[in-house]
């Protein structure tokens, strides 16, 4: 029987020069949102669920998820139907949805808050940022089959068009590290991102697109996602405060930053925020703050201290303990990580930066090269709604103690819980502080801040007793209490911290869950 030839497929026609080469910044661009995506959701999530590895977590959980689903659909579109028509469209619609979440985000995050935060930040991340990312991710695969004209030229093709991307996806890394979030506002870049997909769309449609409707389509439905997501950032522009005024609203590395004033016949009131979480509270009349932990700070440091010559604060906040200790006739060295904070101190919080040695910089990499010795060290840094957690174990405890002059003091501000359950954070903590200092002491009434001391001391002991009358009366009752109630918690229940293994973020969960769902019931009052 006569053997018949093999049948080869009819190769698909090329795309010519200059579409190619617009397939290759389509892909380059669609590469650079994907990651500035991935980076600003997190951004965006963080005022509502907090910036814990949970939120990290599930970001880029679904991610991956979404990059998969997306390779496959492209795959699996692209061999029906070689219709760059429909892949433009999707990369329409994924921008039109990315326009949606800056309105949905709110109240996506205020409803996933109702679940366990591991599942709730899983679940909005989902919700706000699943589709447009699988519909981007349909770019690599649909092109590669377009860009194929015979398989010879397929590692070719591939390689070339994933090494764009990637490239495309390294300048969206470095853009939103390094430009977009330190400038600009989150509701903001995302419009801009969505808009950046709009023209890529809208100039494949002019440019070879057979009819007129689709250009005028894409144009409505363009504007239409832009308005609705207008709609988002005007809303961001709001006060969250009934009755106040934003006299600043900045975006950084290390969250949105706002202060608002509230003034009445009776009080005159400045807030500072980050990500919504009150960071401070100054009466501006009187320059002081009304906020218990500044007081705590600094009267815990001066009363066990024998004296303080040199004192160094690990997180500046808006200034307040580093400029009562130069009041002292301290010489204050501050380290700072987030550099947009220094003008908010300076220019709203009455902070004398001339009276203050100033380190922008990571607290921890700070002690790992300091040589110098001081009598008060001030650990008050906070990311959202906890302490760092490479500043809280043995390791970081240990070069806090190297900088320490005989007799001196660390004084810790944080936030910690000692009931049945809850109290992990606060004994290992403690529990973490015994195994460095001789001795460690907890000031500490429910519903407020935790402070620890601890110093080399034998025994702790008050050598300046804390003049209760310098006070702001709005805090002077918590003040006094906190002063006197030195609780201490069950050792059982907390583990040593150290920087090889460190759980505080997924066993203090239940916490720093509690704290976020205070914040949606005061925002939605």
């Amino acid at each position: 029987m006569r053997k018949m030839p093999a049948v080869t497929p009819a190769a698909s026609p090329s795309p010519s020069p200059r579409l190619r080469q617009y397939l290759y910044f389509t892909a380059a661009t669609t590469g650079m949102v994907i990651m500035v995506v991935e980076i600003l959701g997190a951004k965006m999530l963080a005022p509502y669920v907090g910036t814990s590895h949970f939120v990290w977590t599930a970001q880029i959980a679904v991610t991956l998820v979404a990059l998969a689903a997306g390779y496959y659909a492209g795959g699996w579109l692209v061999d029906r139907a070689q219709n760059l028509g429909r892949l433009y469209g999707a990369i329409l619609v994924a921008a039109v949805y990315l326009c949606v979440t800056v309105v949905l985000v709110k109240p996506v995050a205020f409803w996933c808050l109702d679940f366990r935060l591991a599942l709730g930040s899983l679940l909005a991340s989902a919700i706000l940022f699943f589709i447009p990312l699988a519909l981007l991710a349909m770019v690599g695969p649909f092109f590669v089959r377009m860009l194929t004209s015979a398989v010879s030229n397929v590692g070719n093709n591939v390689g070339r068009l994933t090494a764009i991307s990637t490239l495309g996806s390294f300048a969206g890394t470095i853009l939103i590290g390094y430009v977009l979030i330190p400038y600009l506002p989150n509701s903001t870049t995302m419009l801009i991102s969505a808009g950046a997909l709009m023209c890529v769309t809208a100039g494949y449609f002019i440019a070879w697109g057979r009819k007129p409707a689709p250009v005028a389509l894409v144009f409505l439905i363009g504007m239409a996602g832009l308005g609705v997501g207008g709609m988002g950032v005007a809303r961001e522009n709001r006060s969250p405060m009934p009755g106040a005024e934003v006299i600043f609203r900045g975006n950084s590395n290390f969250g949105q930053l706002m202060v608002a004033d509230v003034t009445n016949s009776a009080t005159s009131r400045r807030y500072y925020m980050n990500d919504l979480l009150f960071q401070n509270i100054y009466d501006i009349s009187n320059k002081q703050s009304t906020a218990m932990f500044t007081y705590m700070l600094h009267g815990l440091a001066v009363a066990y201290t024998p004296k303080i010559d040199d004192a160094l604060c690990i997180g500046m906040g808006v200034g307040i303990v580093p400029r009562e200790l130069a009041r002292d006739h301290a010489k204050v060295d501050v380290v700072e990580i987030n550099p947009a904070v220094v003008p908010v101190a300076r220019d709203f919080f009455d902070c004398p930066l001339d009276q203050l040695n100033l380190t922008i910089g990571d607290g921890r990499q700070f002690l790992n090269r300091c040589s110098k010795k001081y009598d008060a060290v001030i650990l008050d840094a906070f990311l959202g709604d906890s302490c760092p957690s490479h500043l809280m174990t043995r390791e970081a405890f240990a070069a806090m103690r190297h900088v320490l002059r005989s007799n001196g003091v660390l004084v810790i501000n944080t936030f910690g819980d000692l009931s049945p359950k809850h109290d992990f954070l606060s004994a290992s903590l403690f529990k973490t502080l015994k195994g460095v200092f001789a001795s460690v002491r907890i000031h500490h009434i429910p519903g407020h801040n935790m402070l620890f001391v601890a110093s080399d001391q034998p025994e702790l002991k008050i050598f300046h007793p804390t003049d209760f009358s310098q006070v702001h009366r709005a805090c002077r009752d918590d003040v006094e209490s906190t002063f006197s109630e030195t609780p201490e918690p069950d050792l059982n229940n907390g583990i040593i911290l150290t920087d090889d293994y460190n759980p505080v973020e997924f066993y203090d969960a239940a916490n720093r869950e509690q704290l976020r769902r205070n914040l949606v019931a005061w925002l939605r009052r």
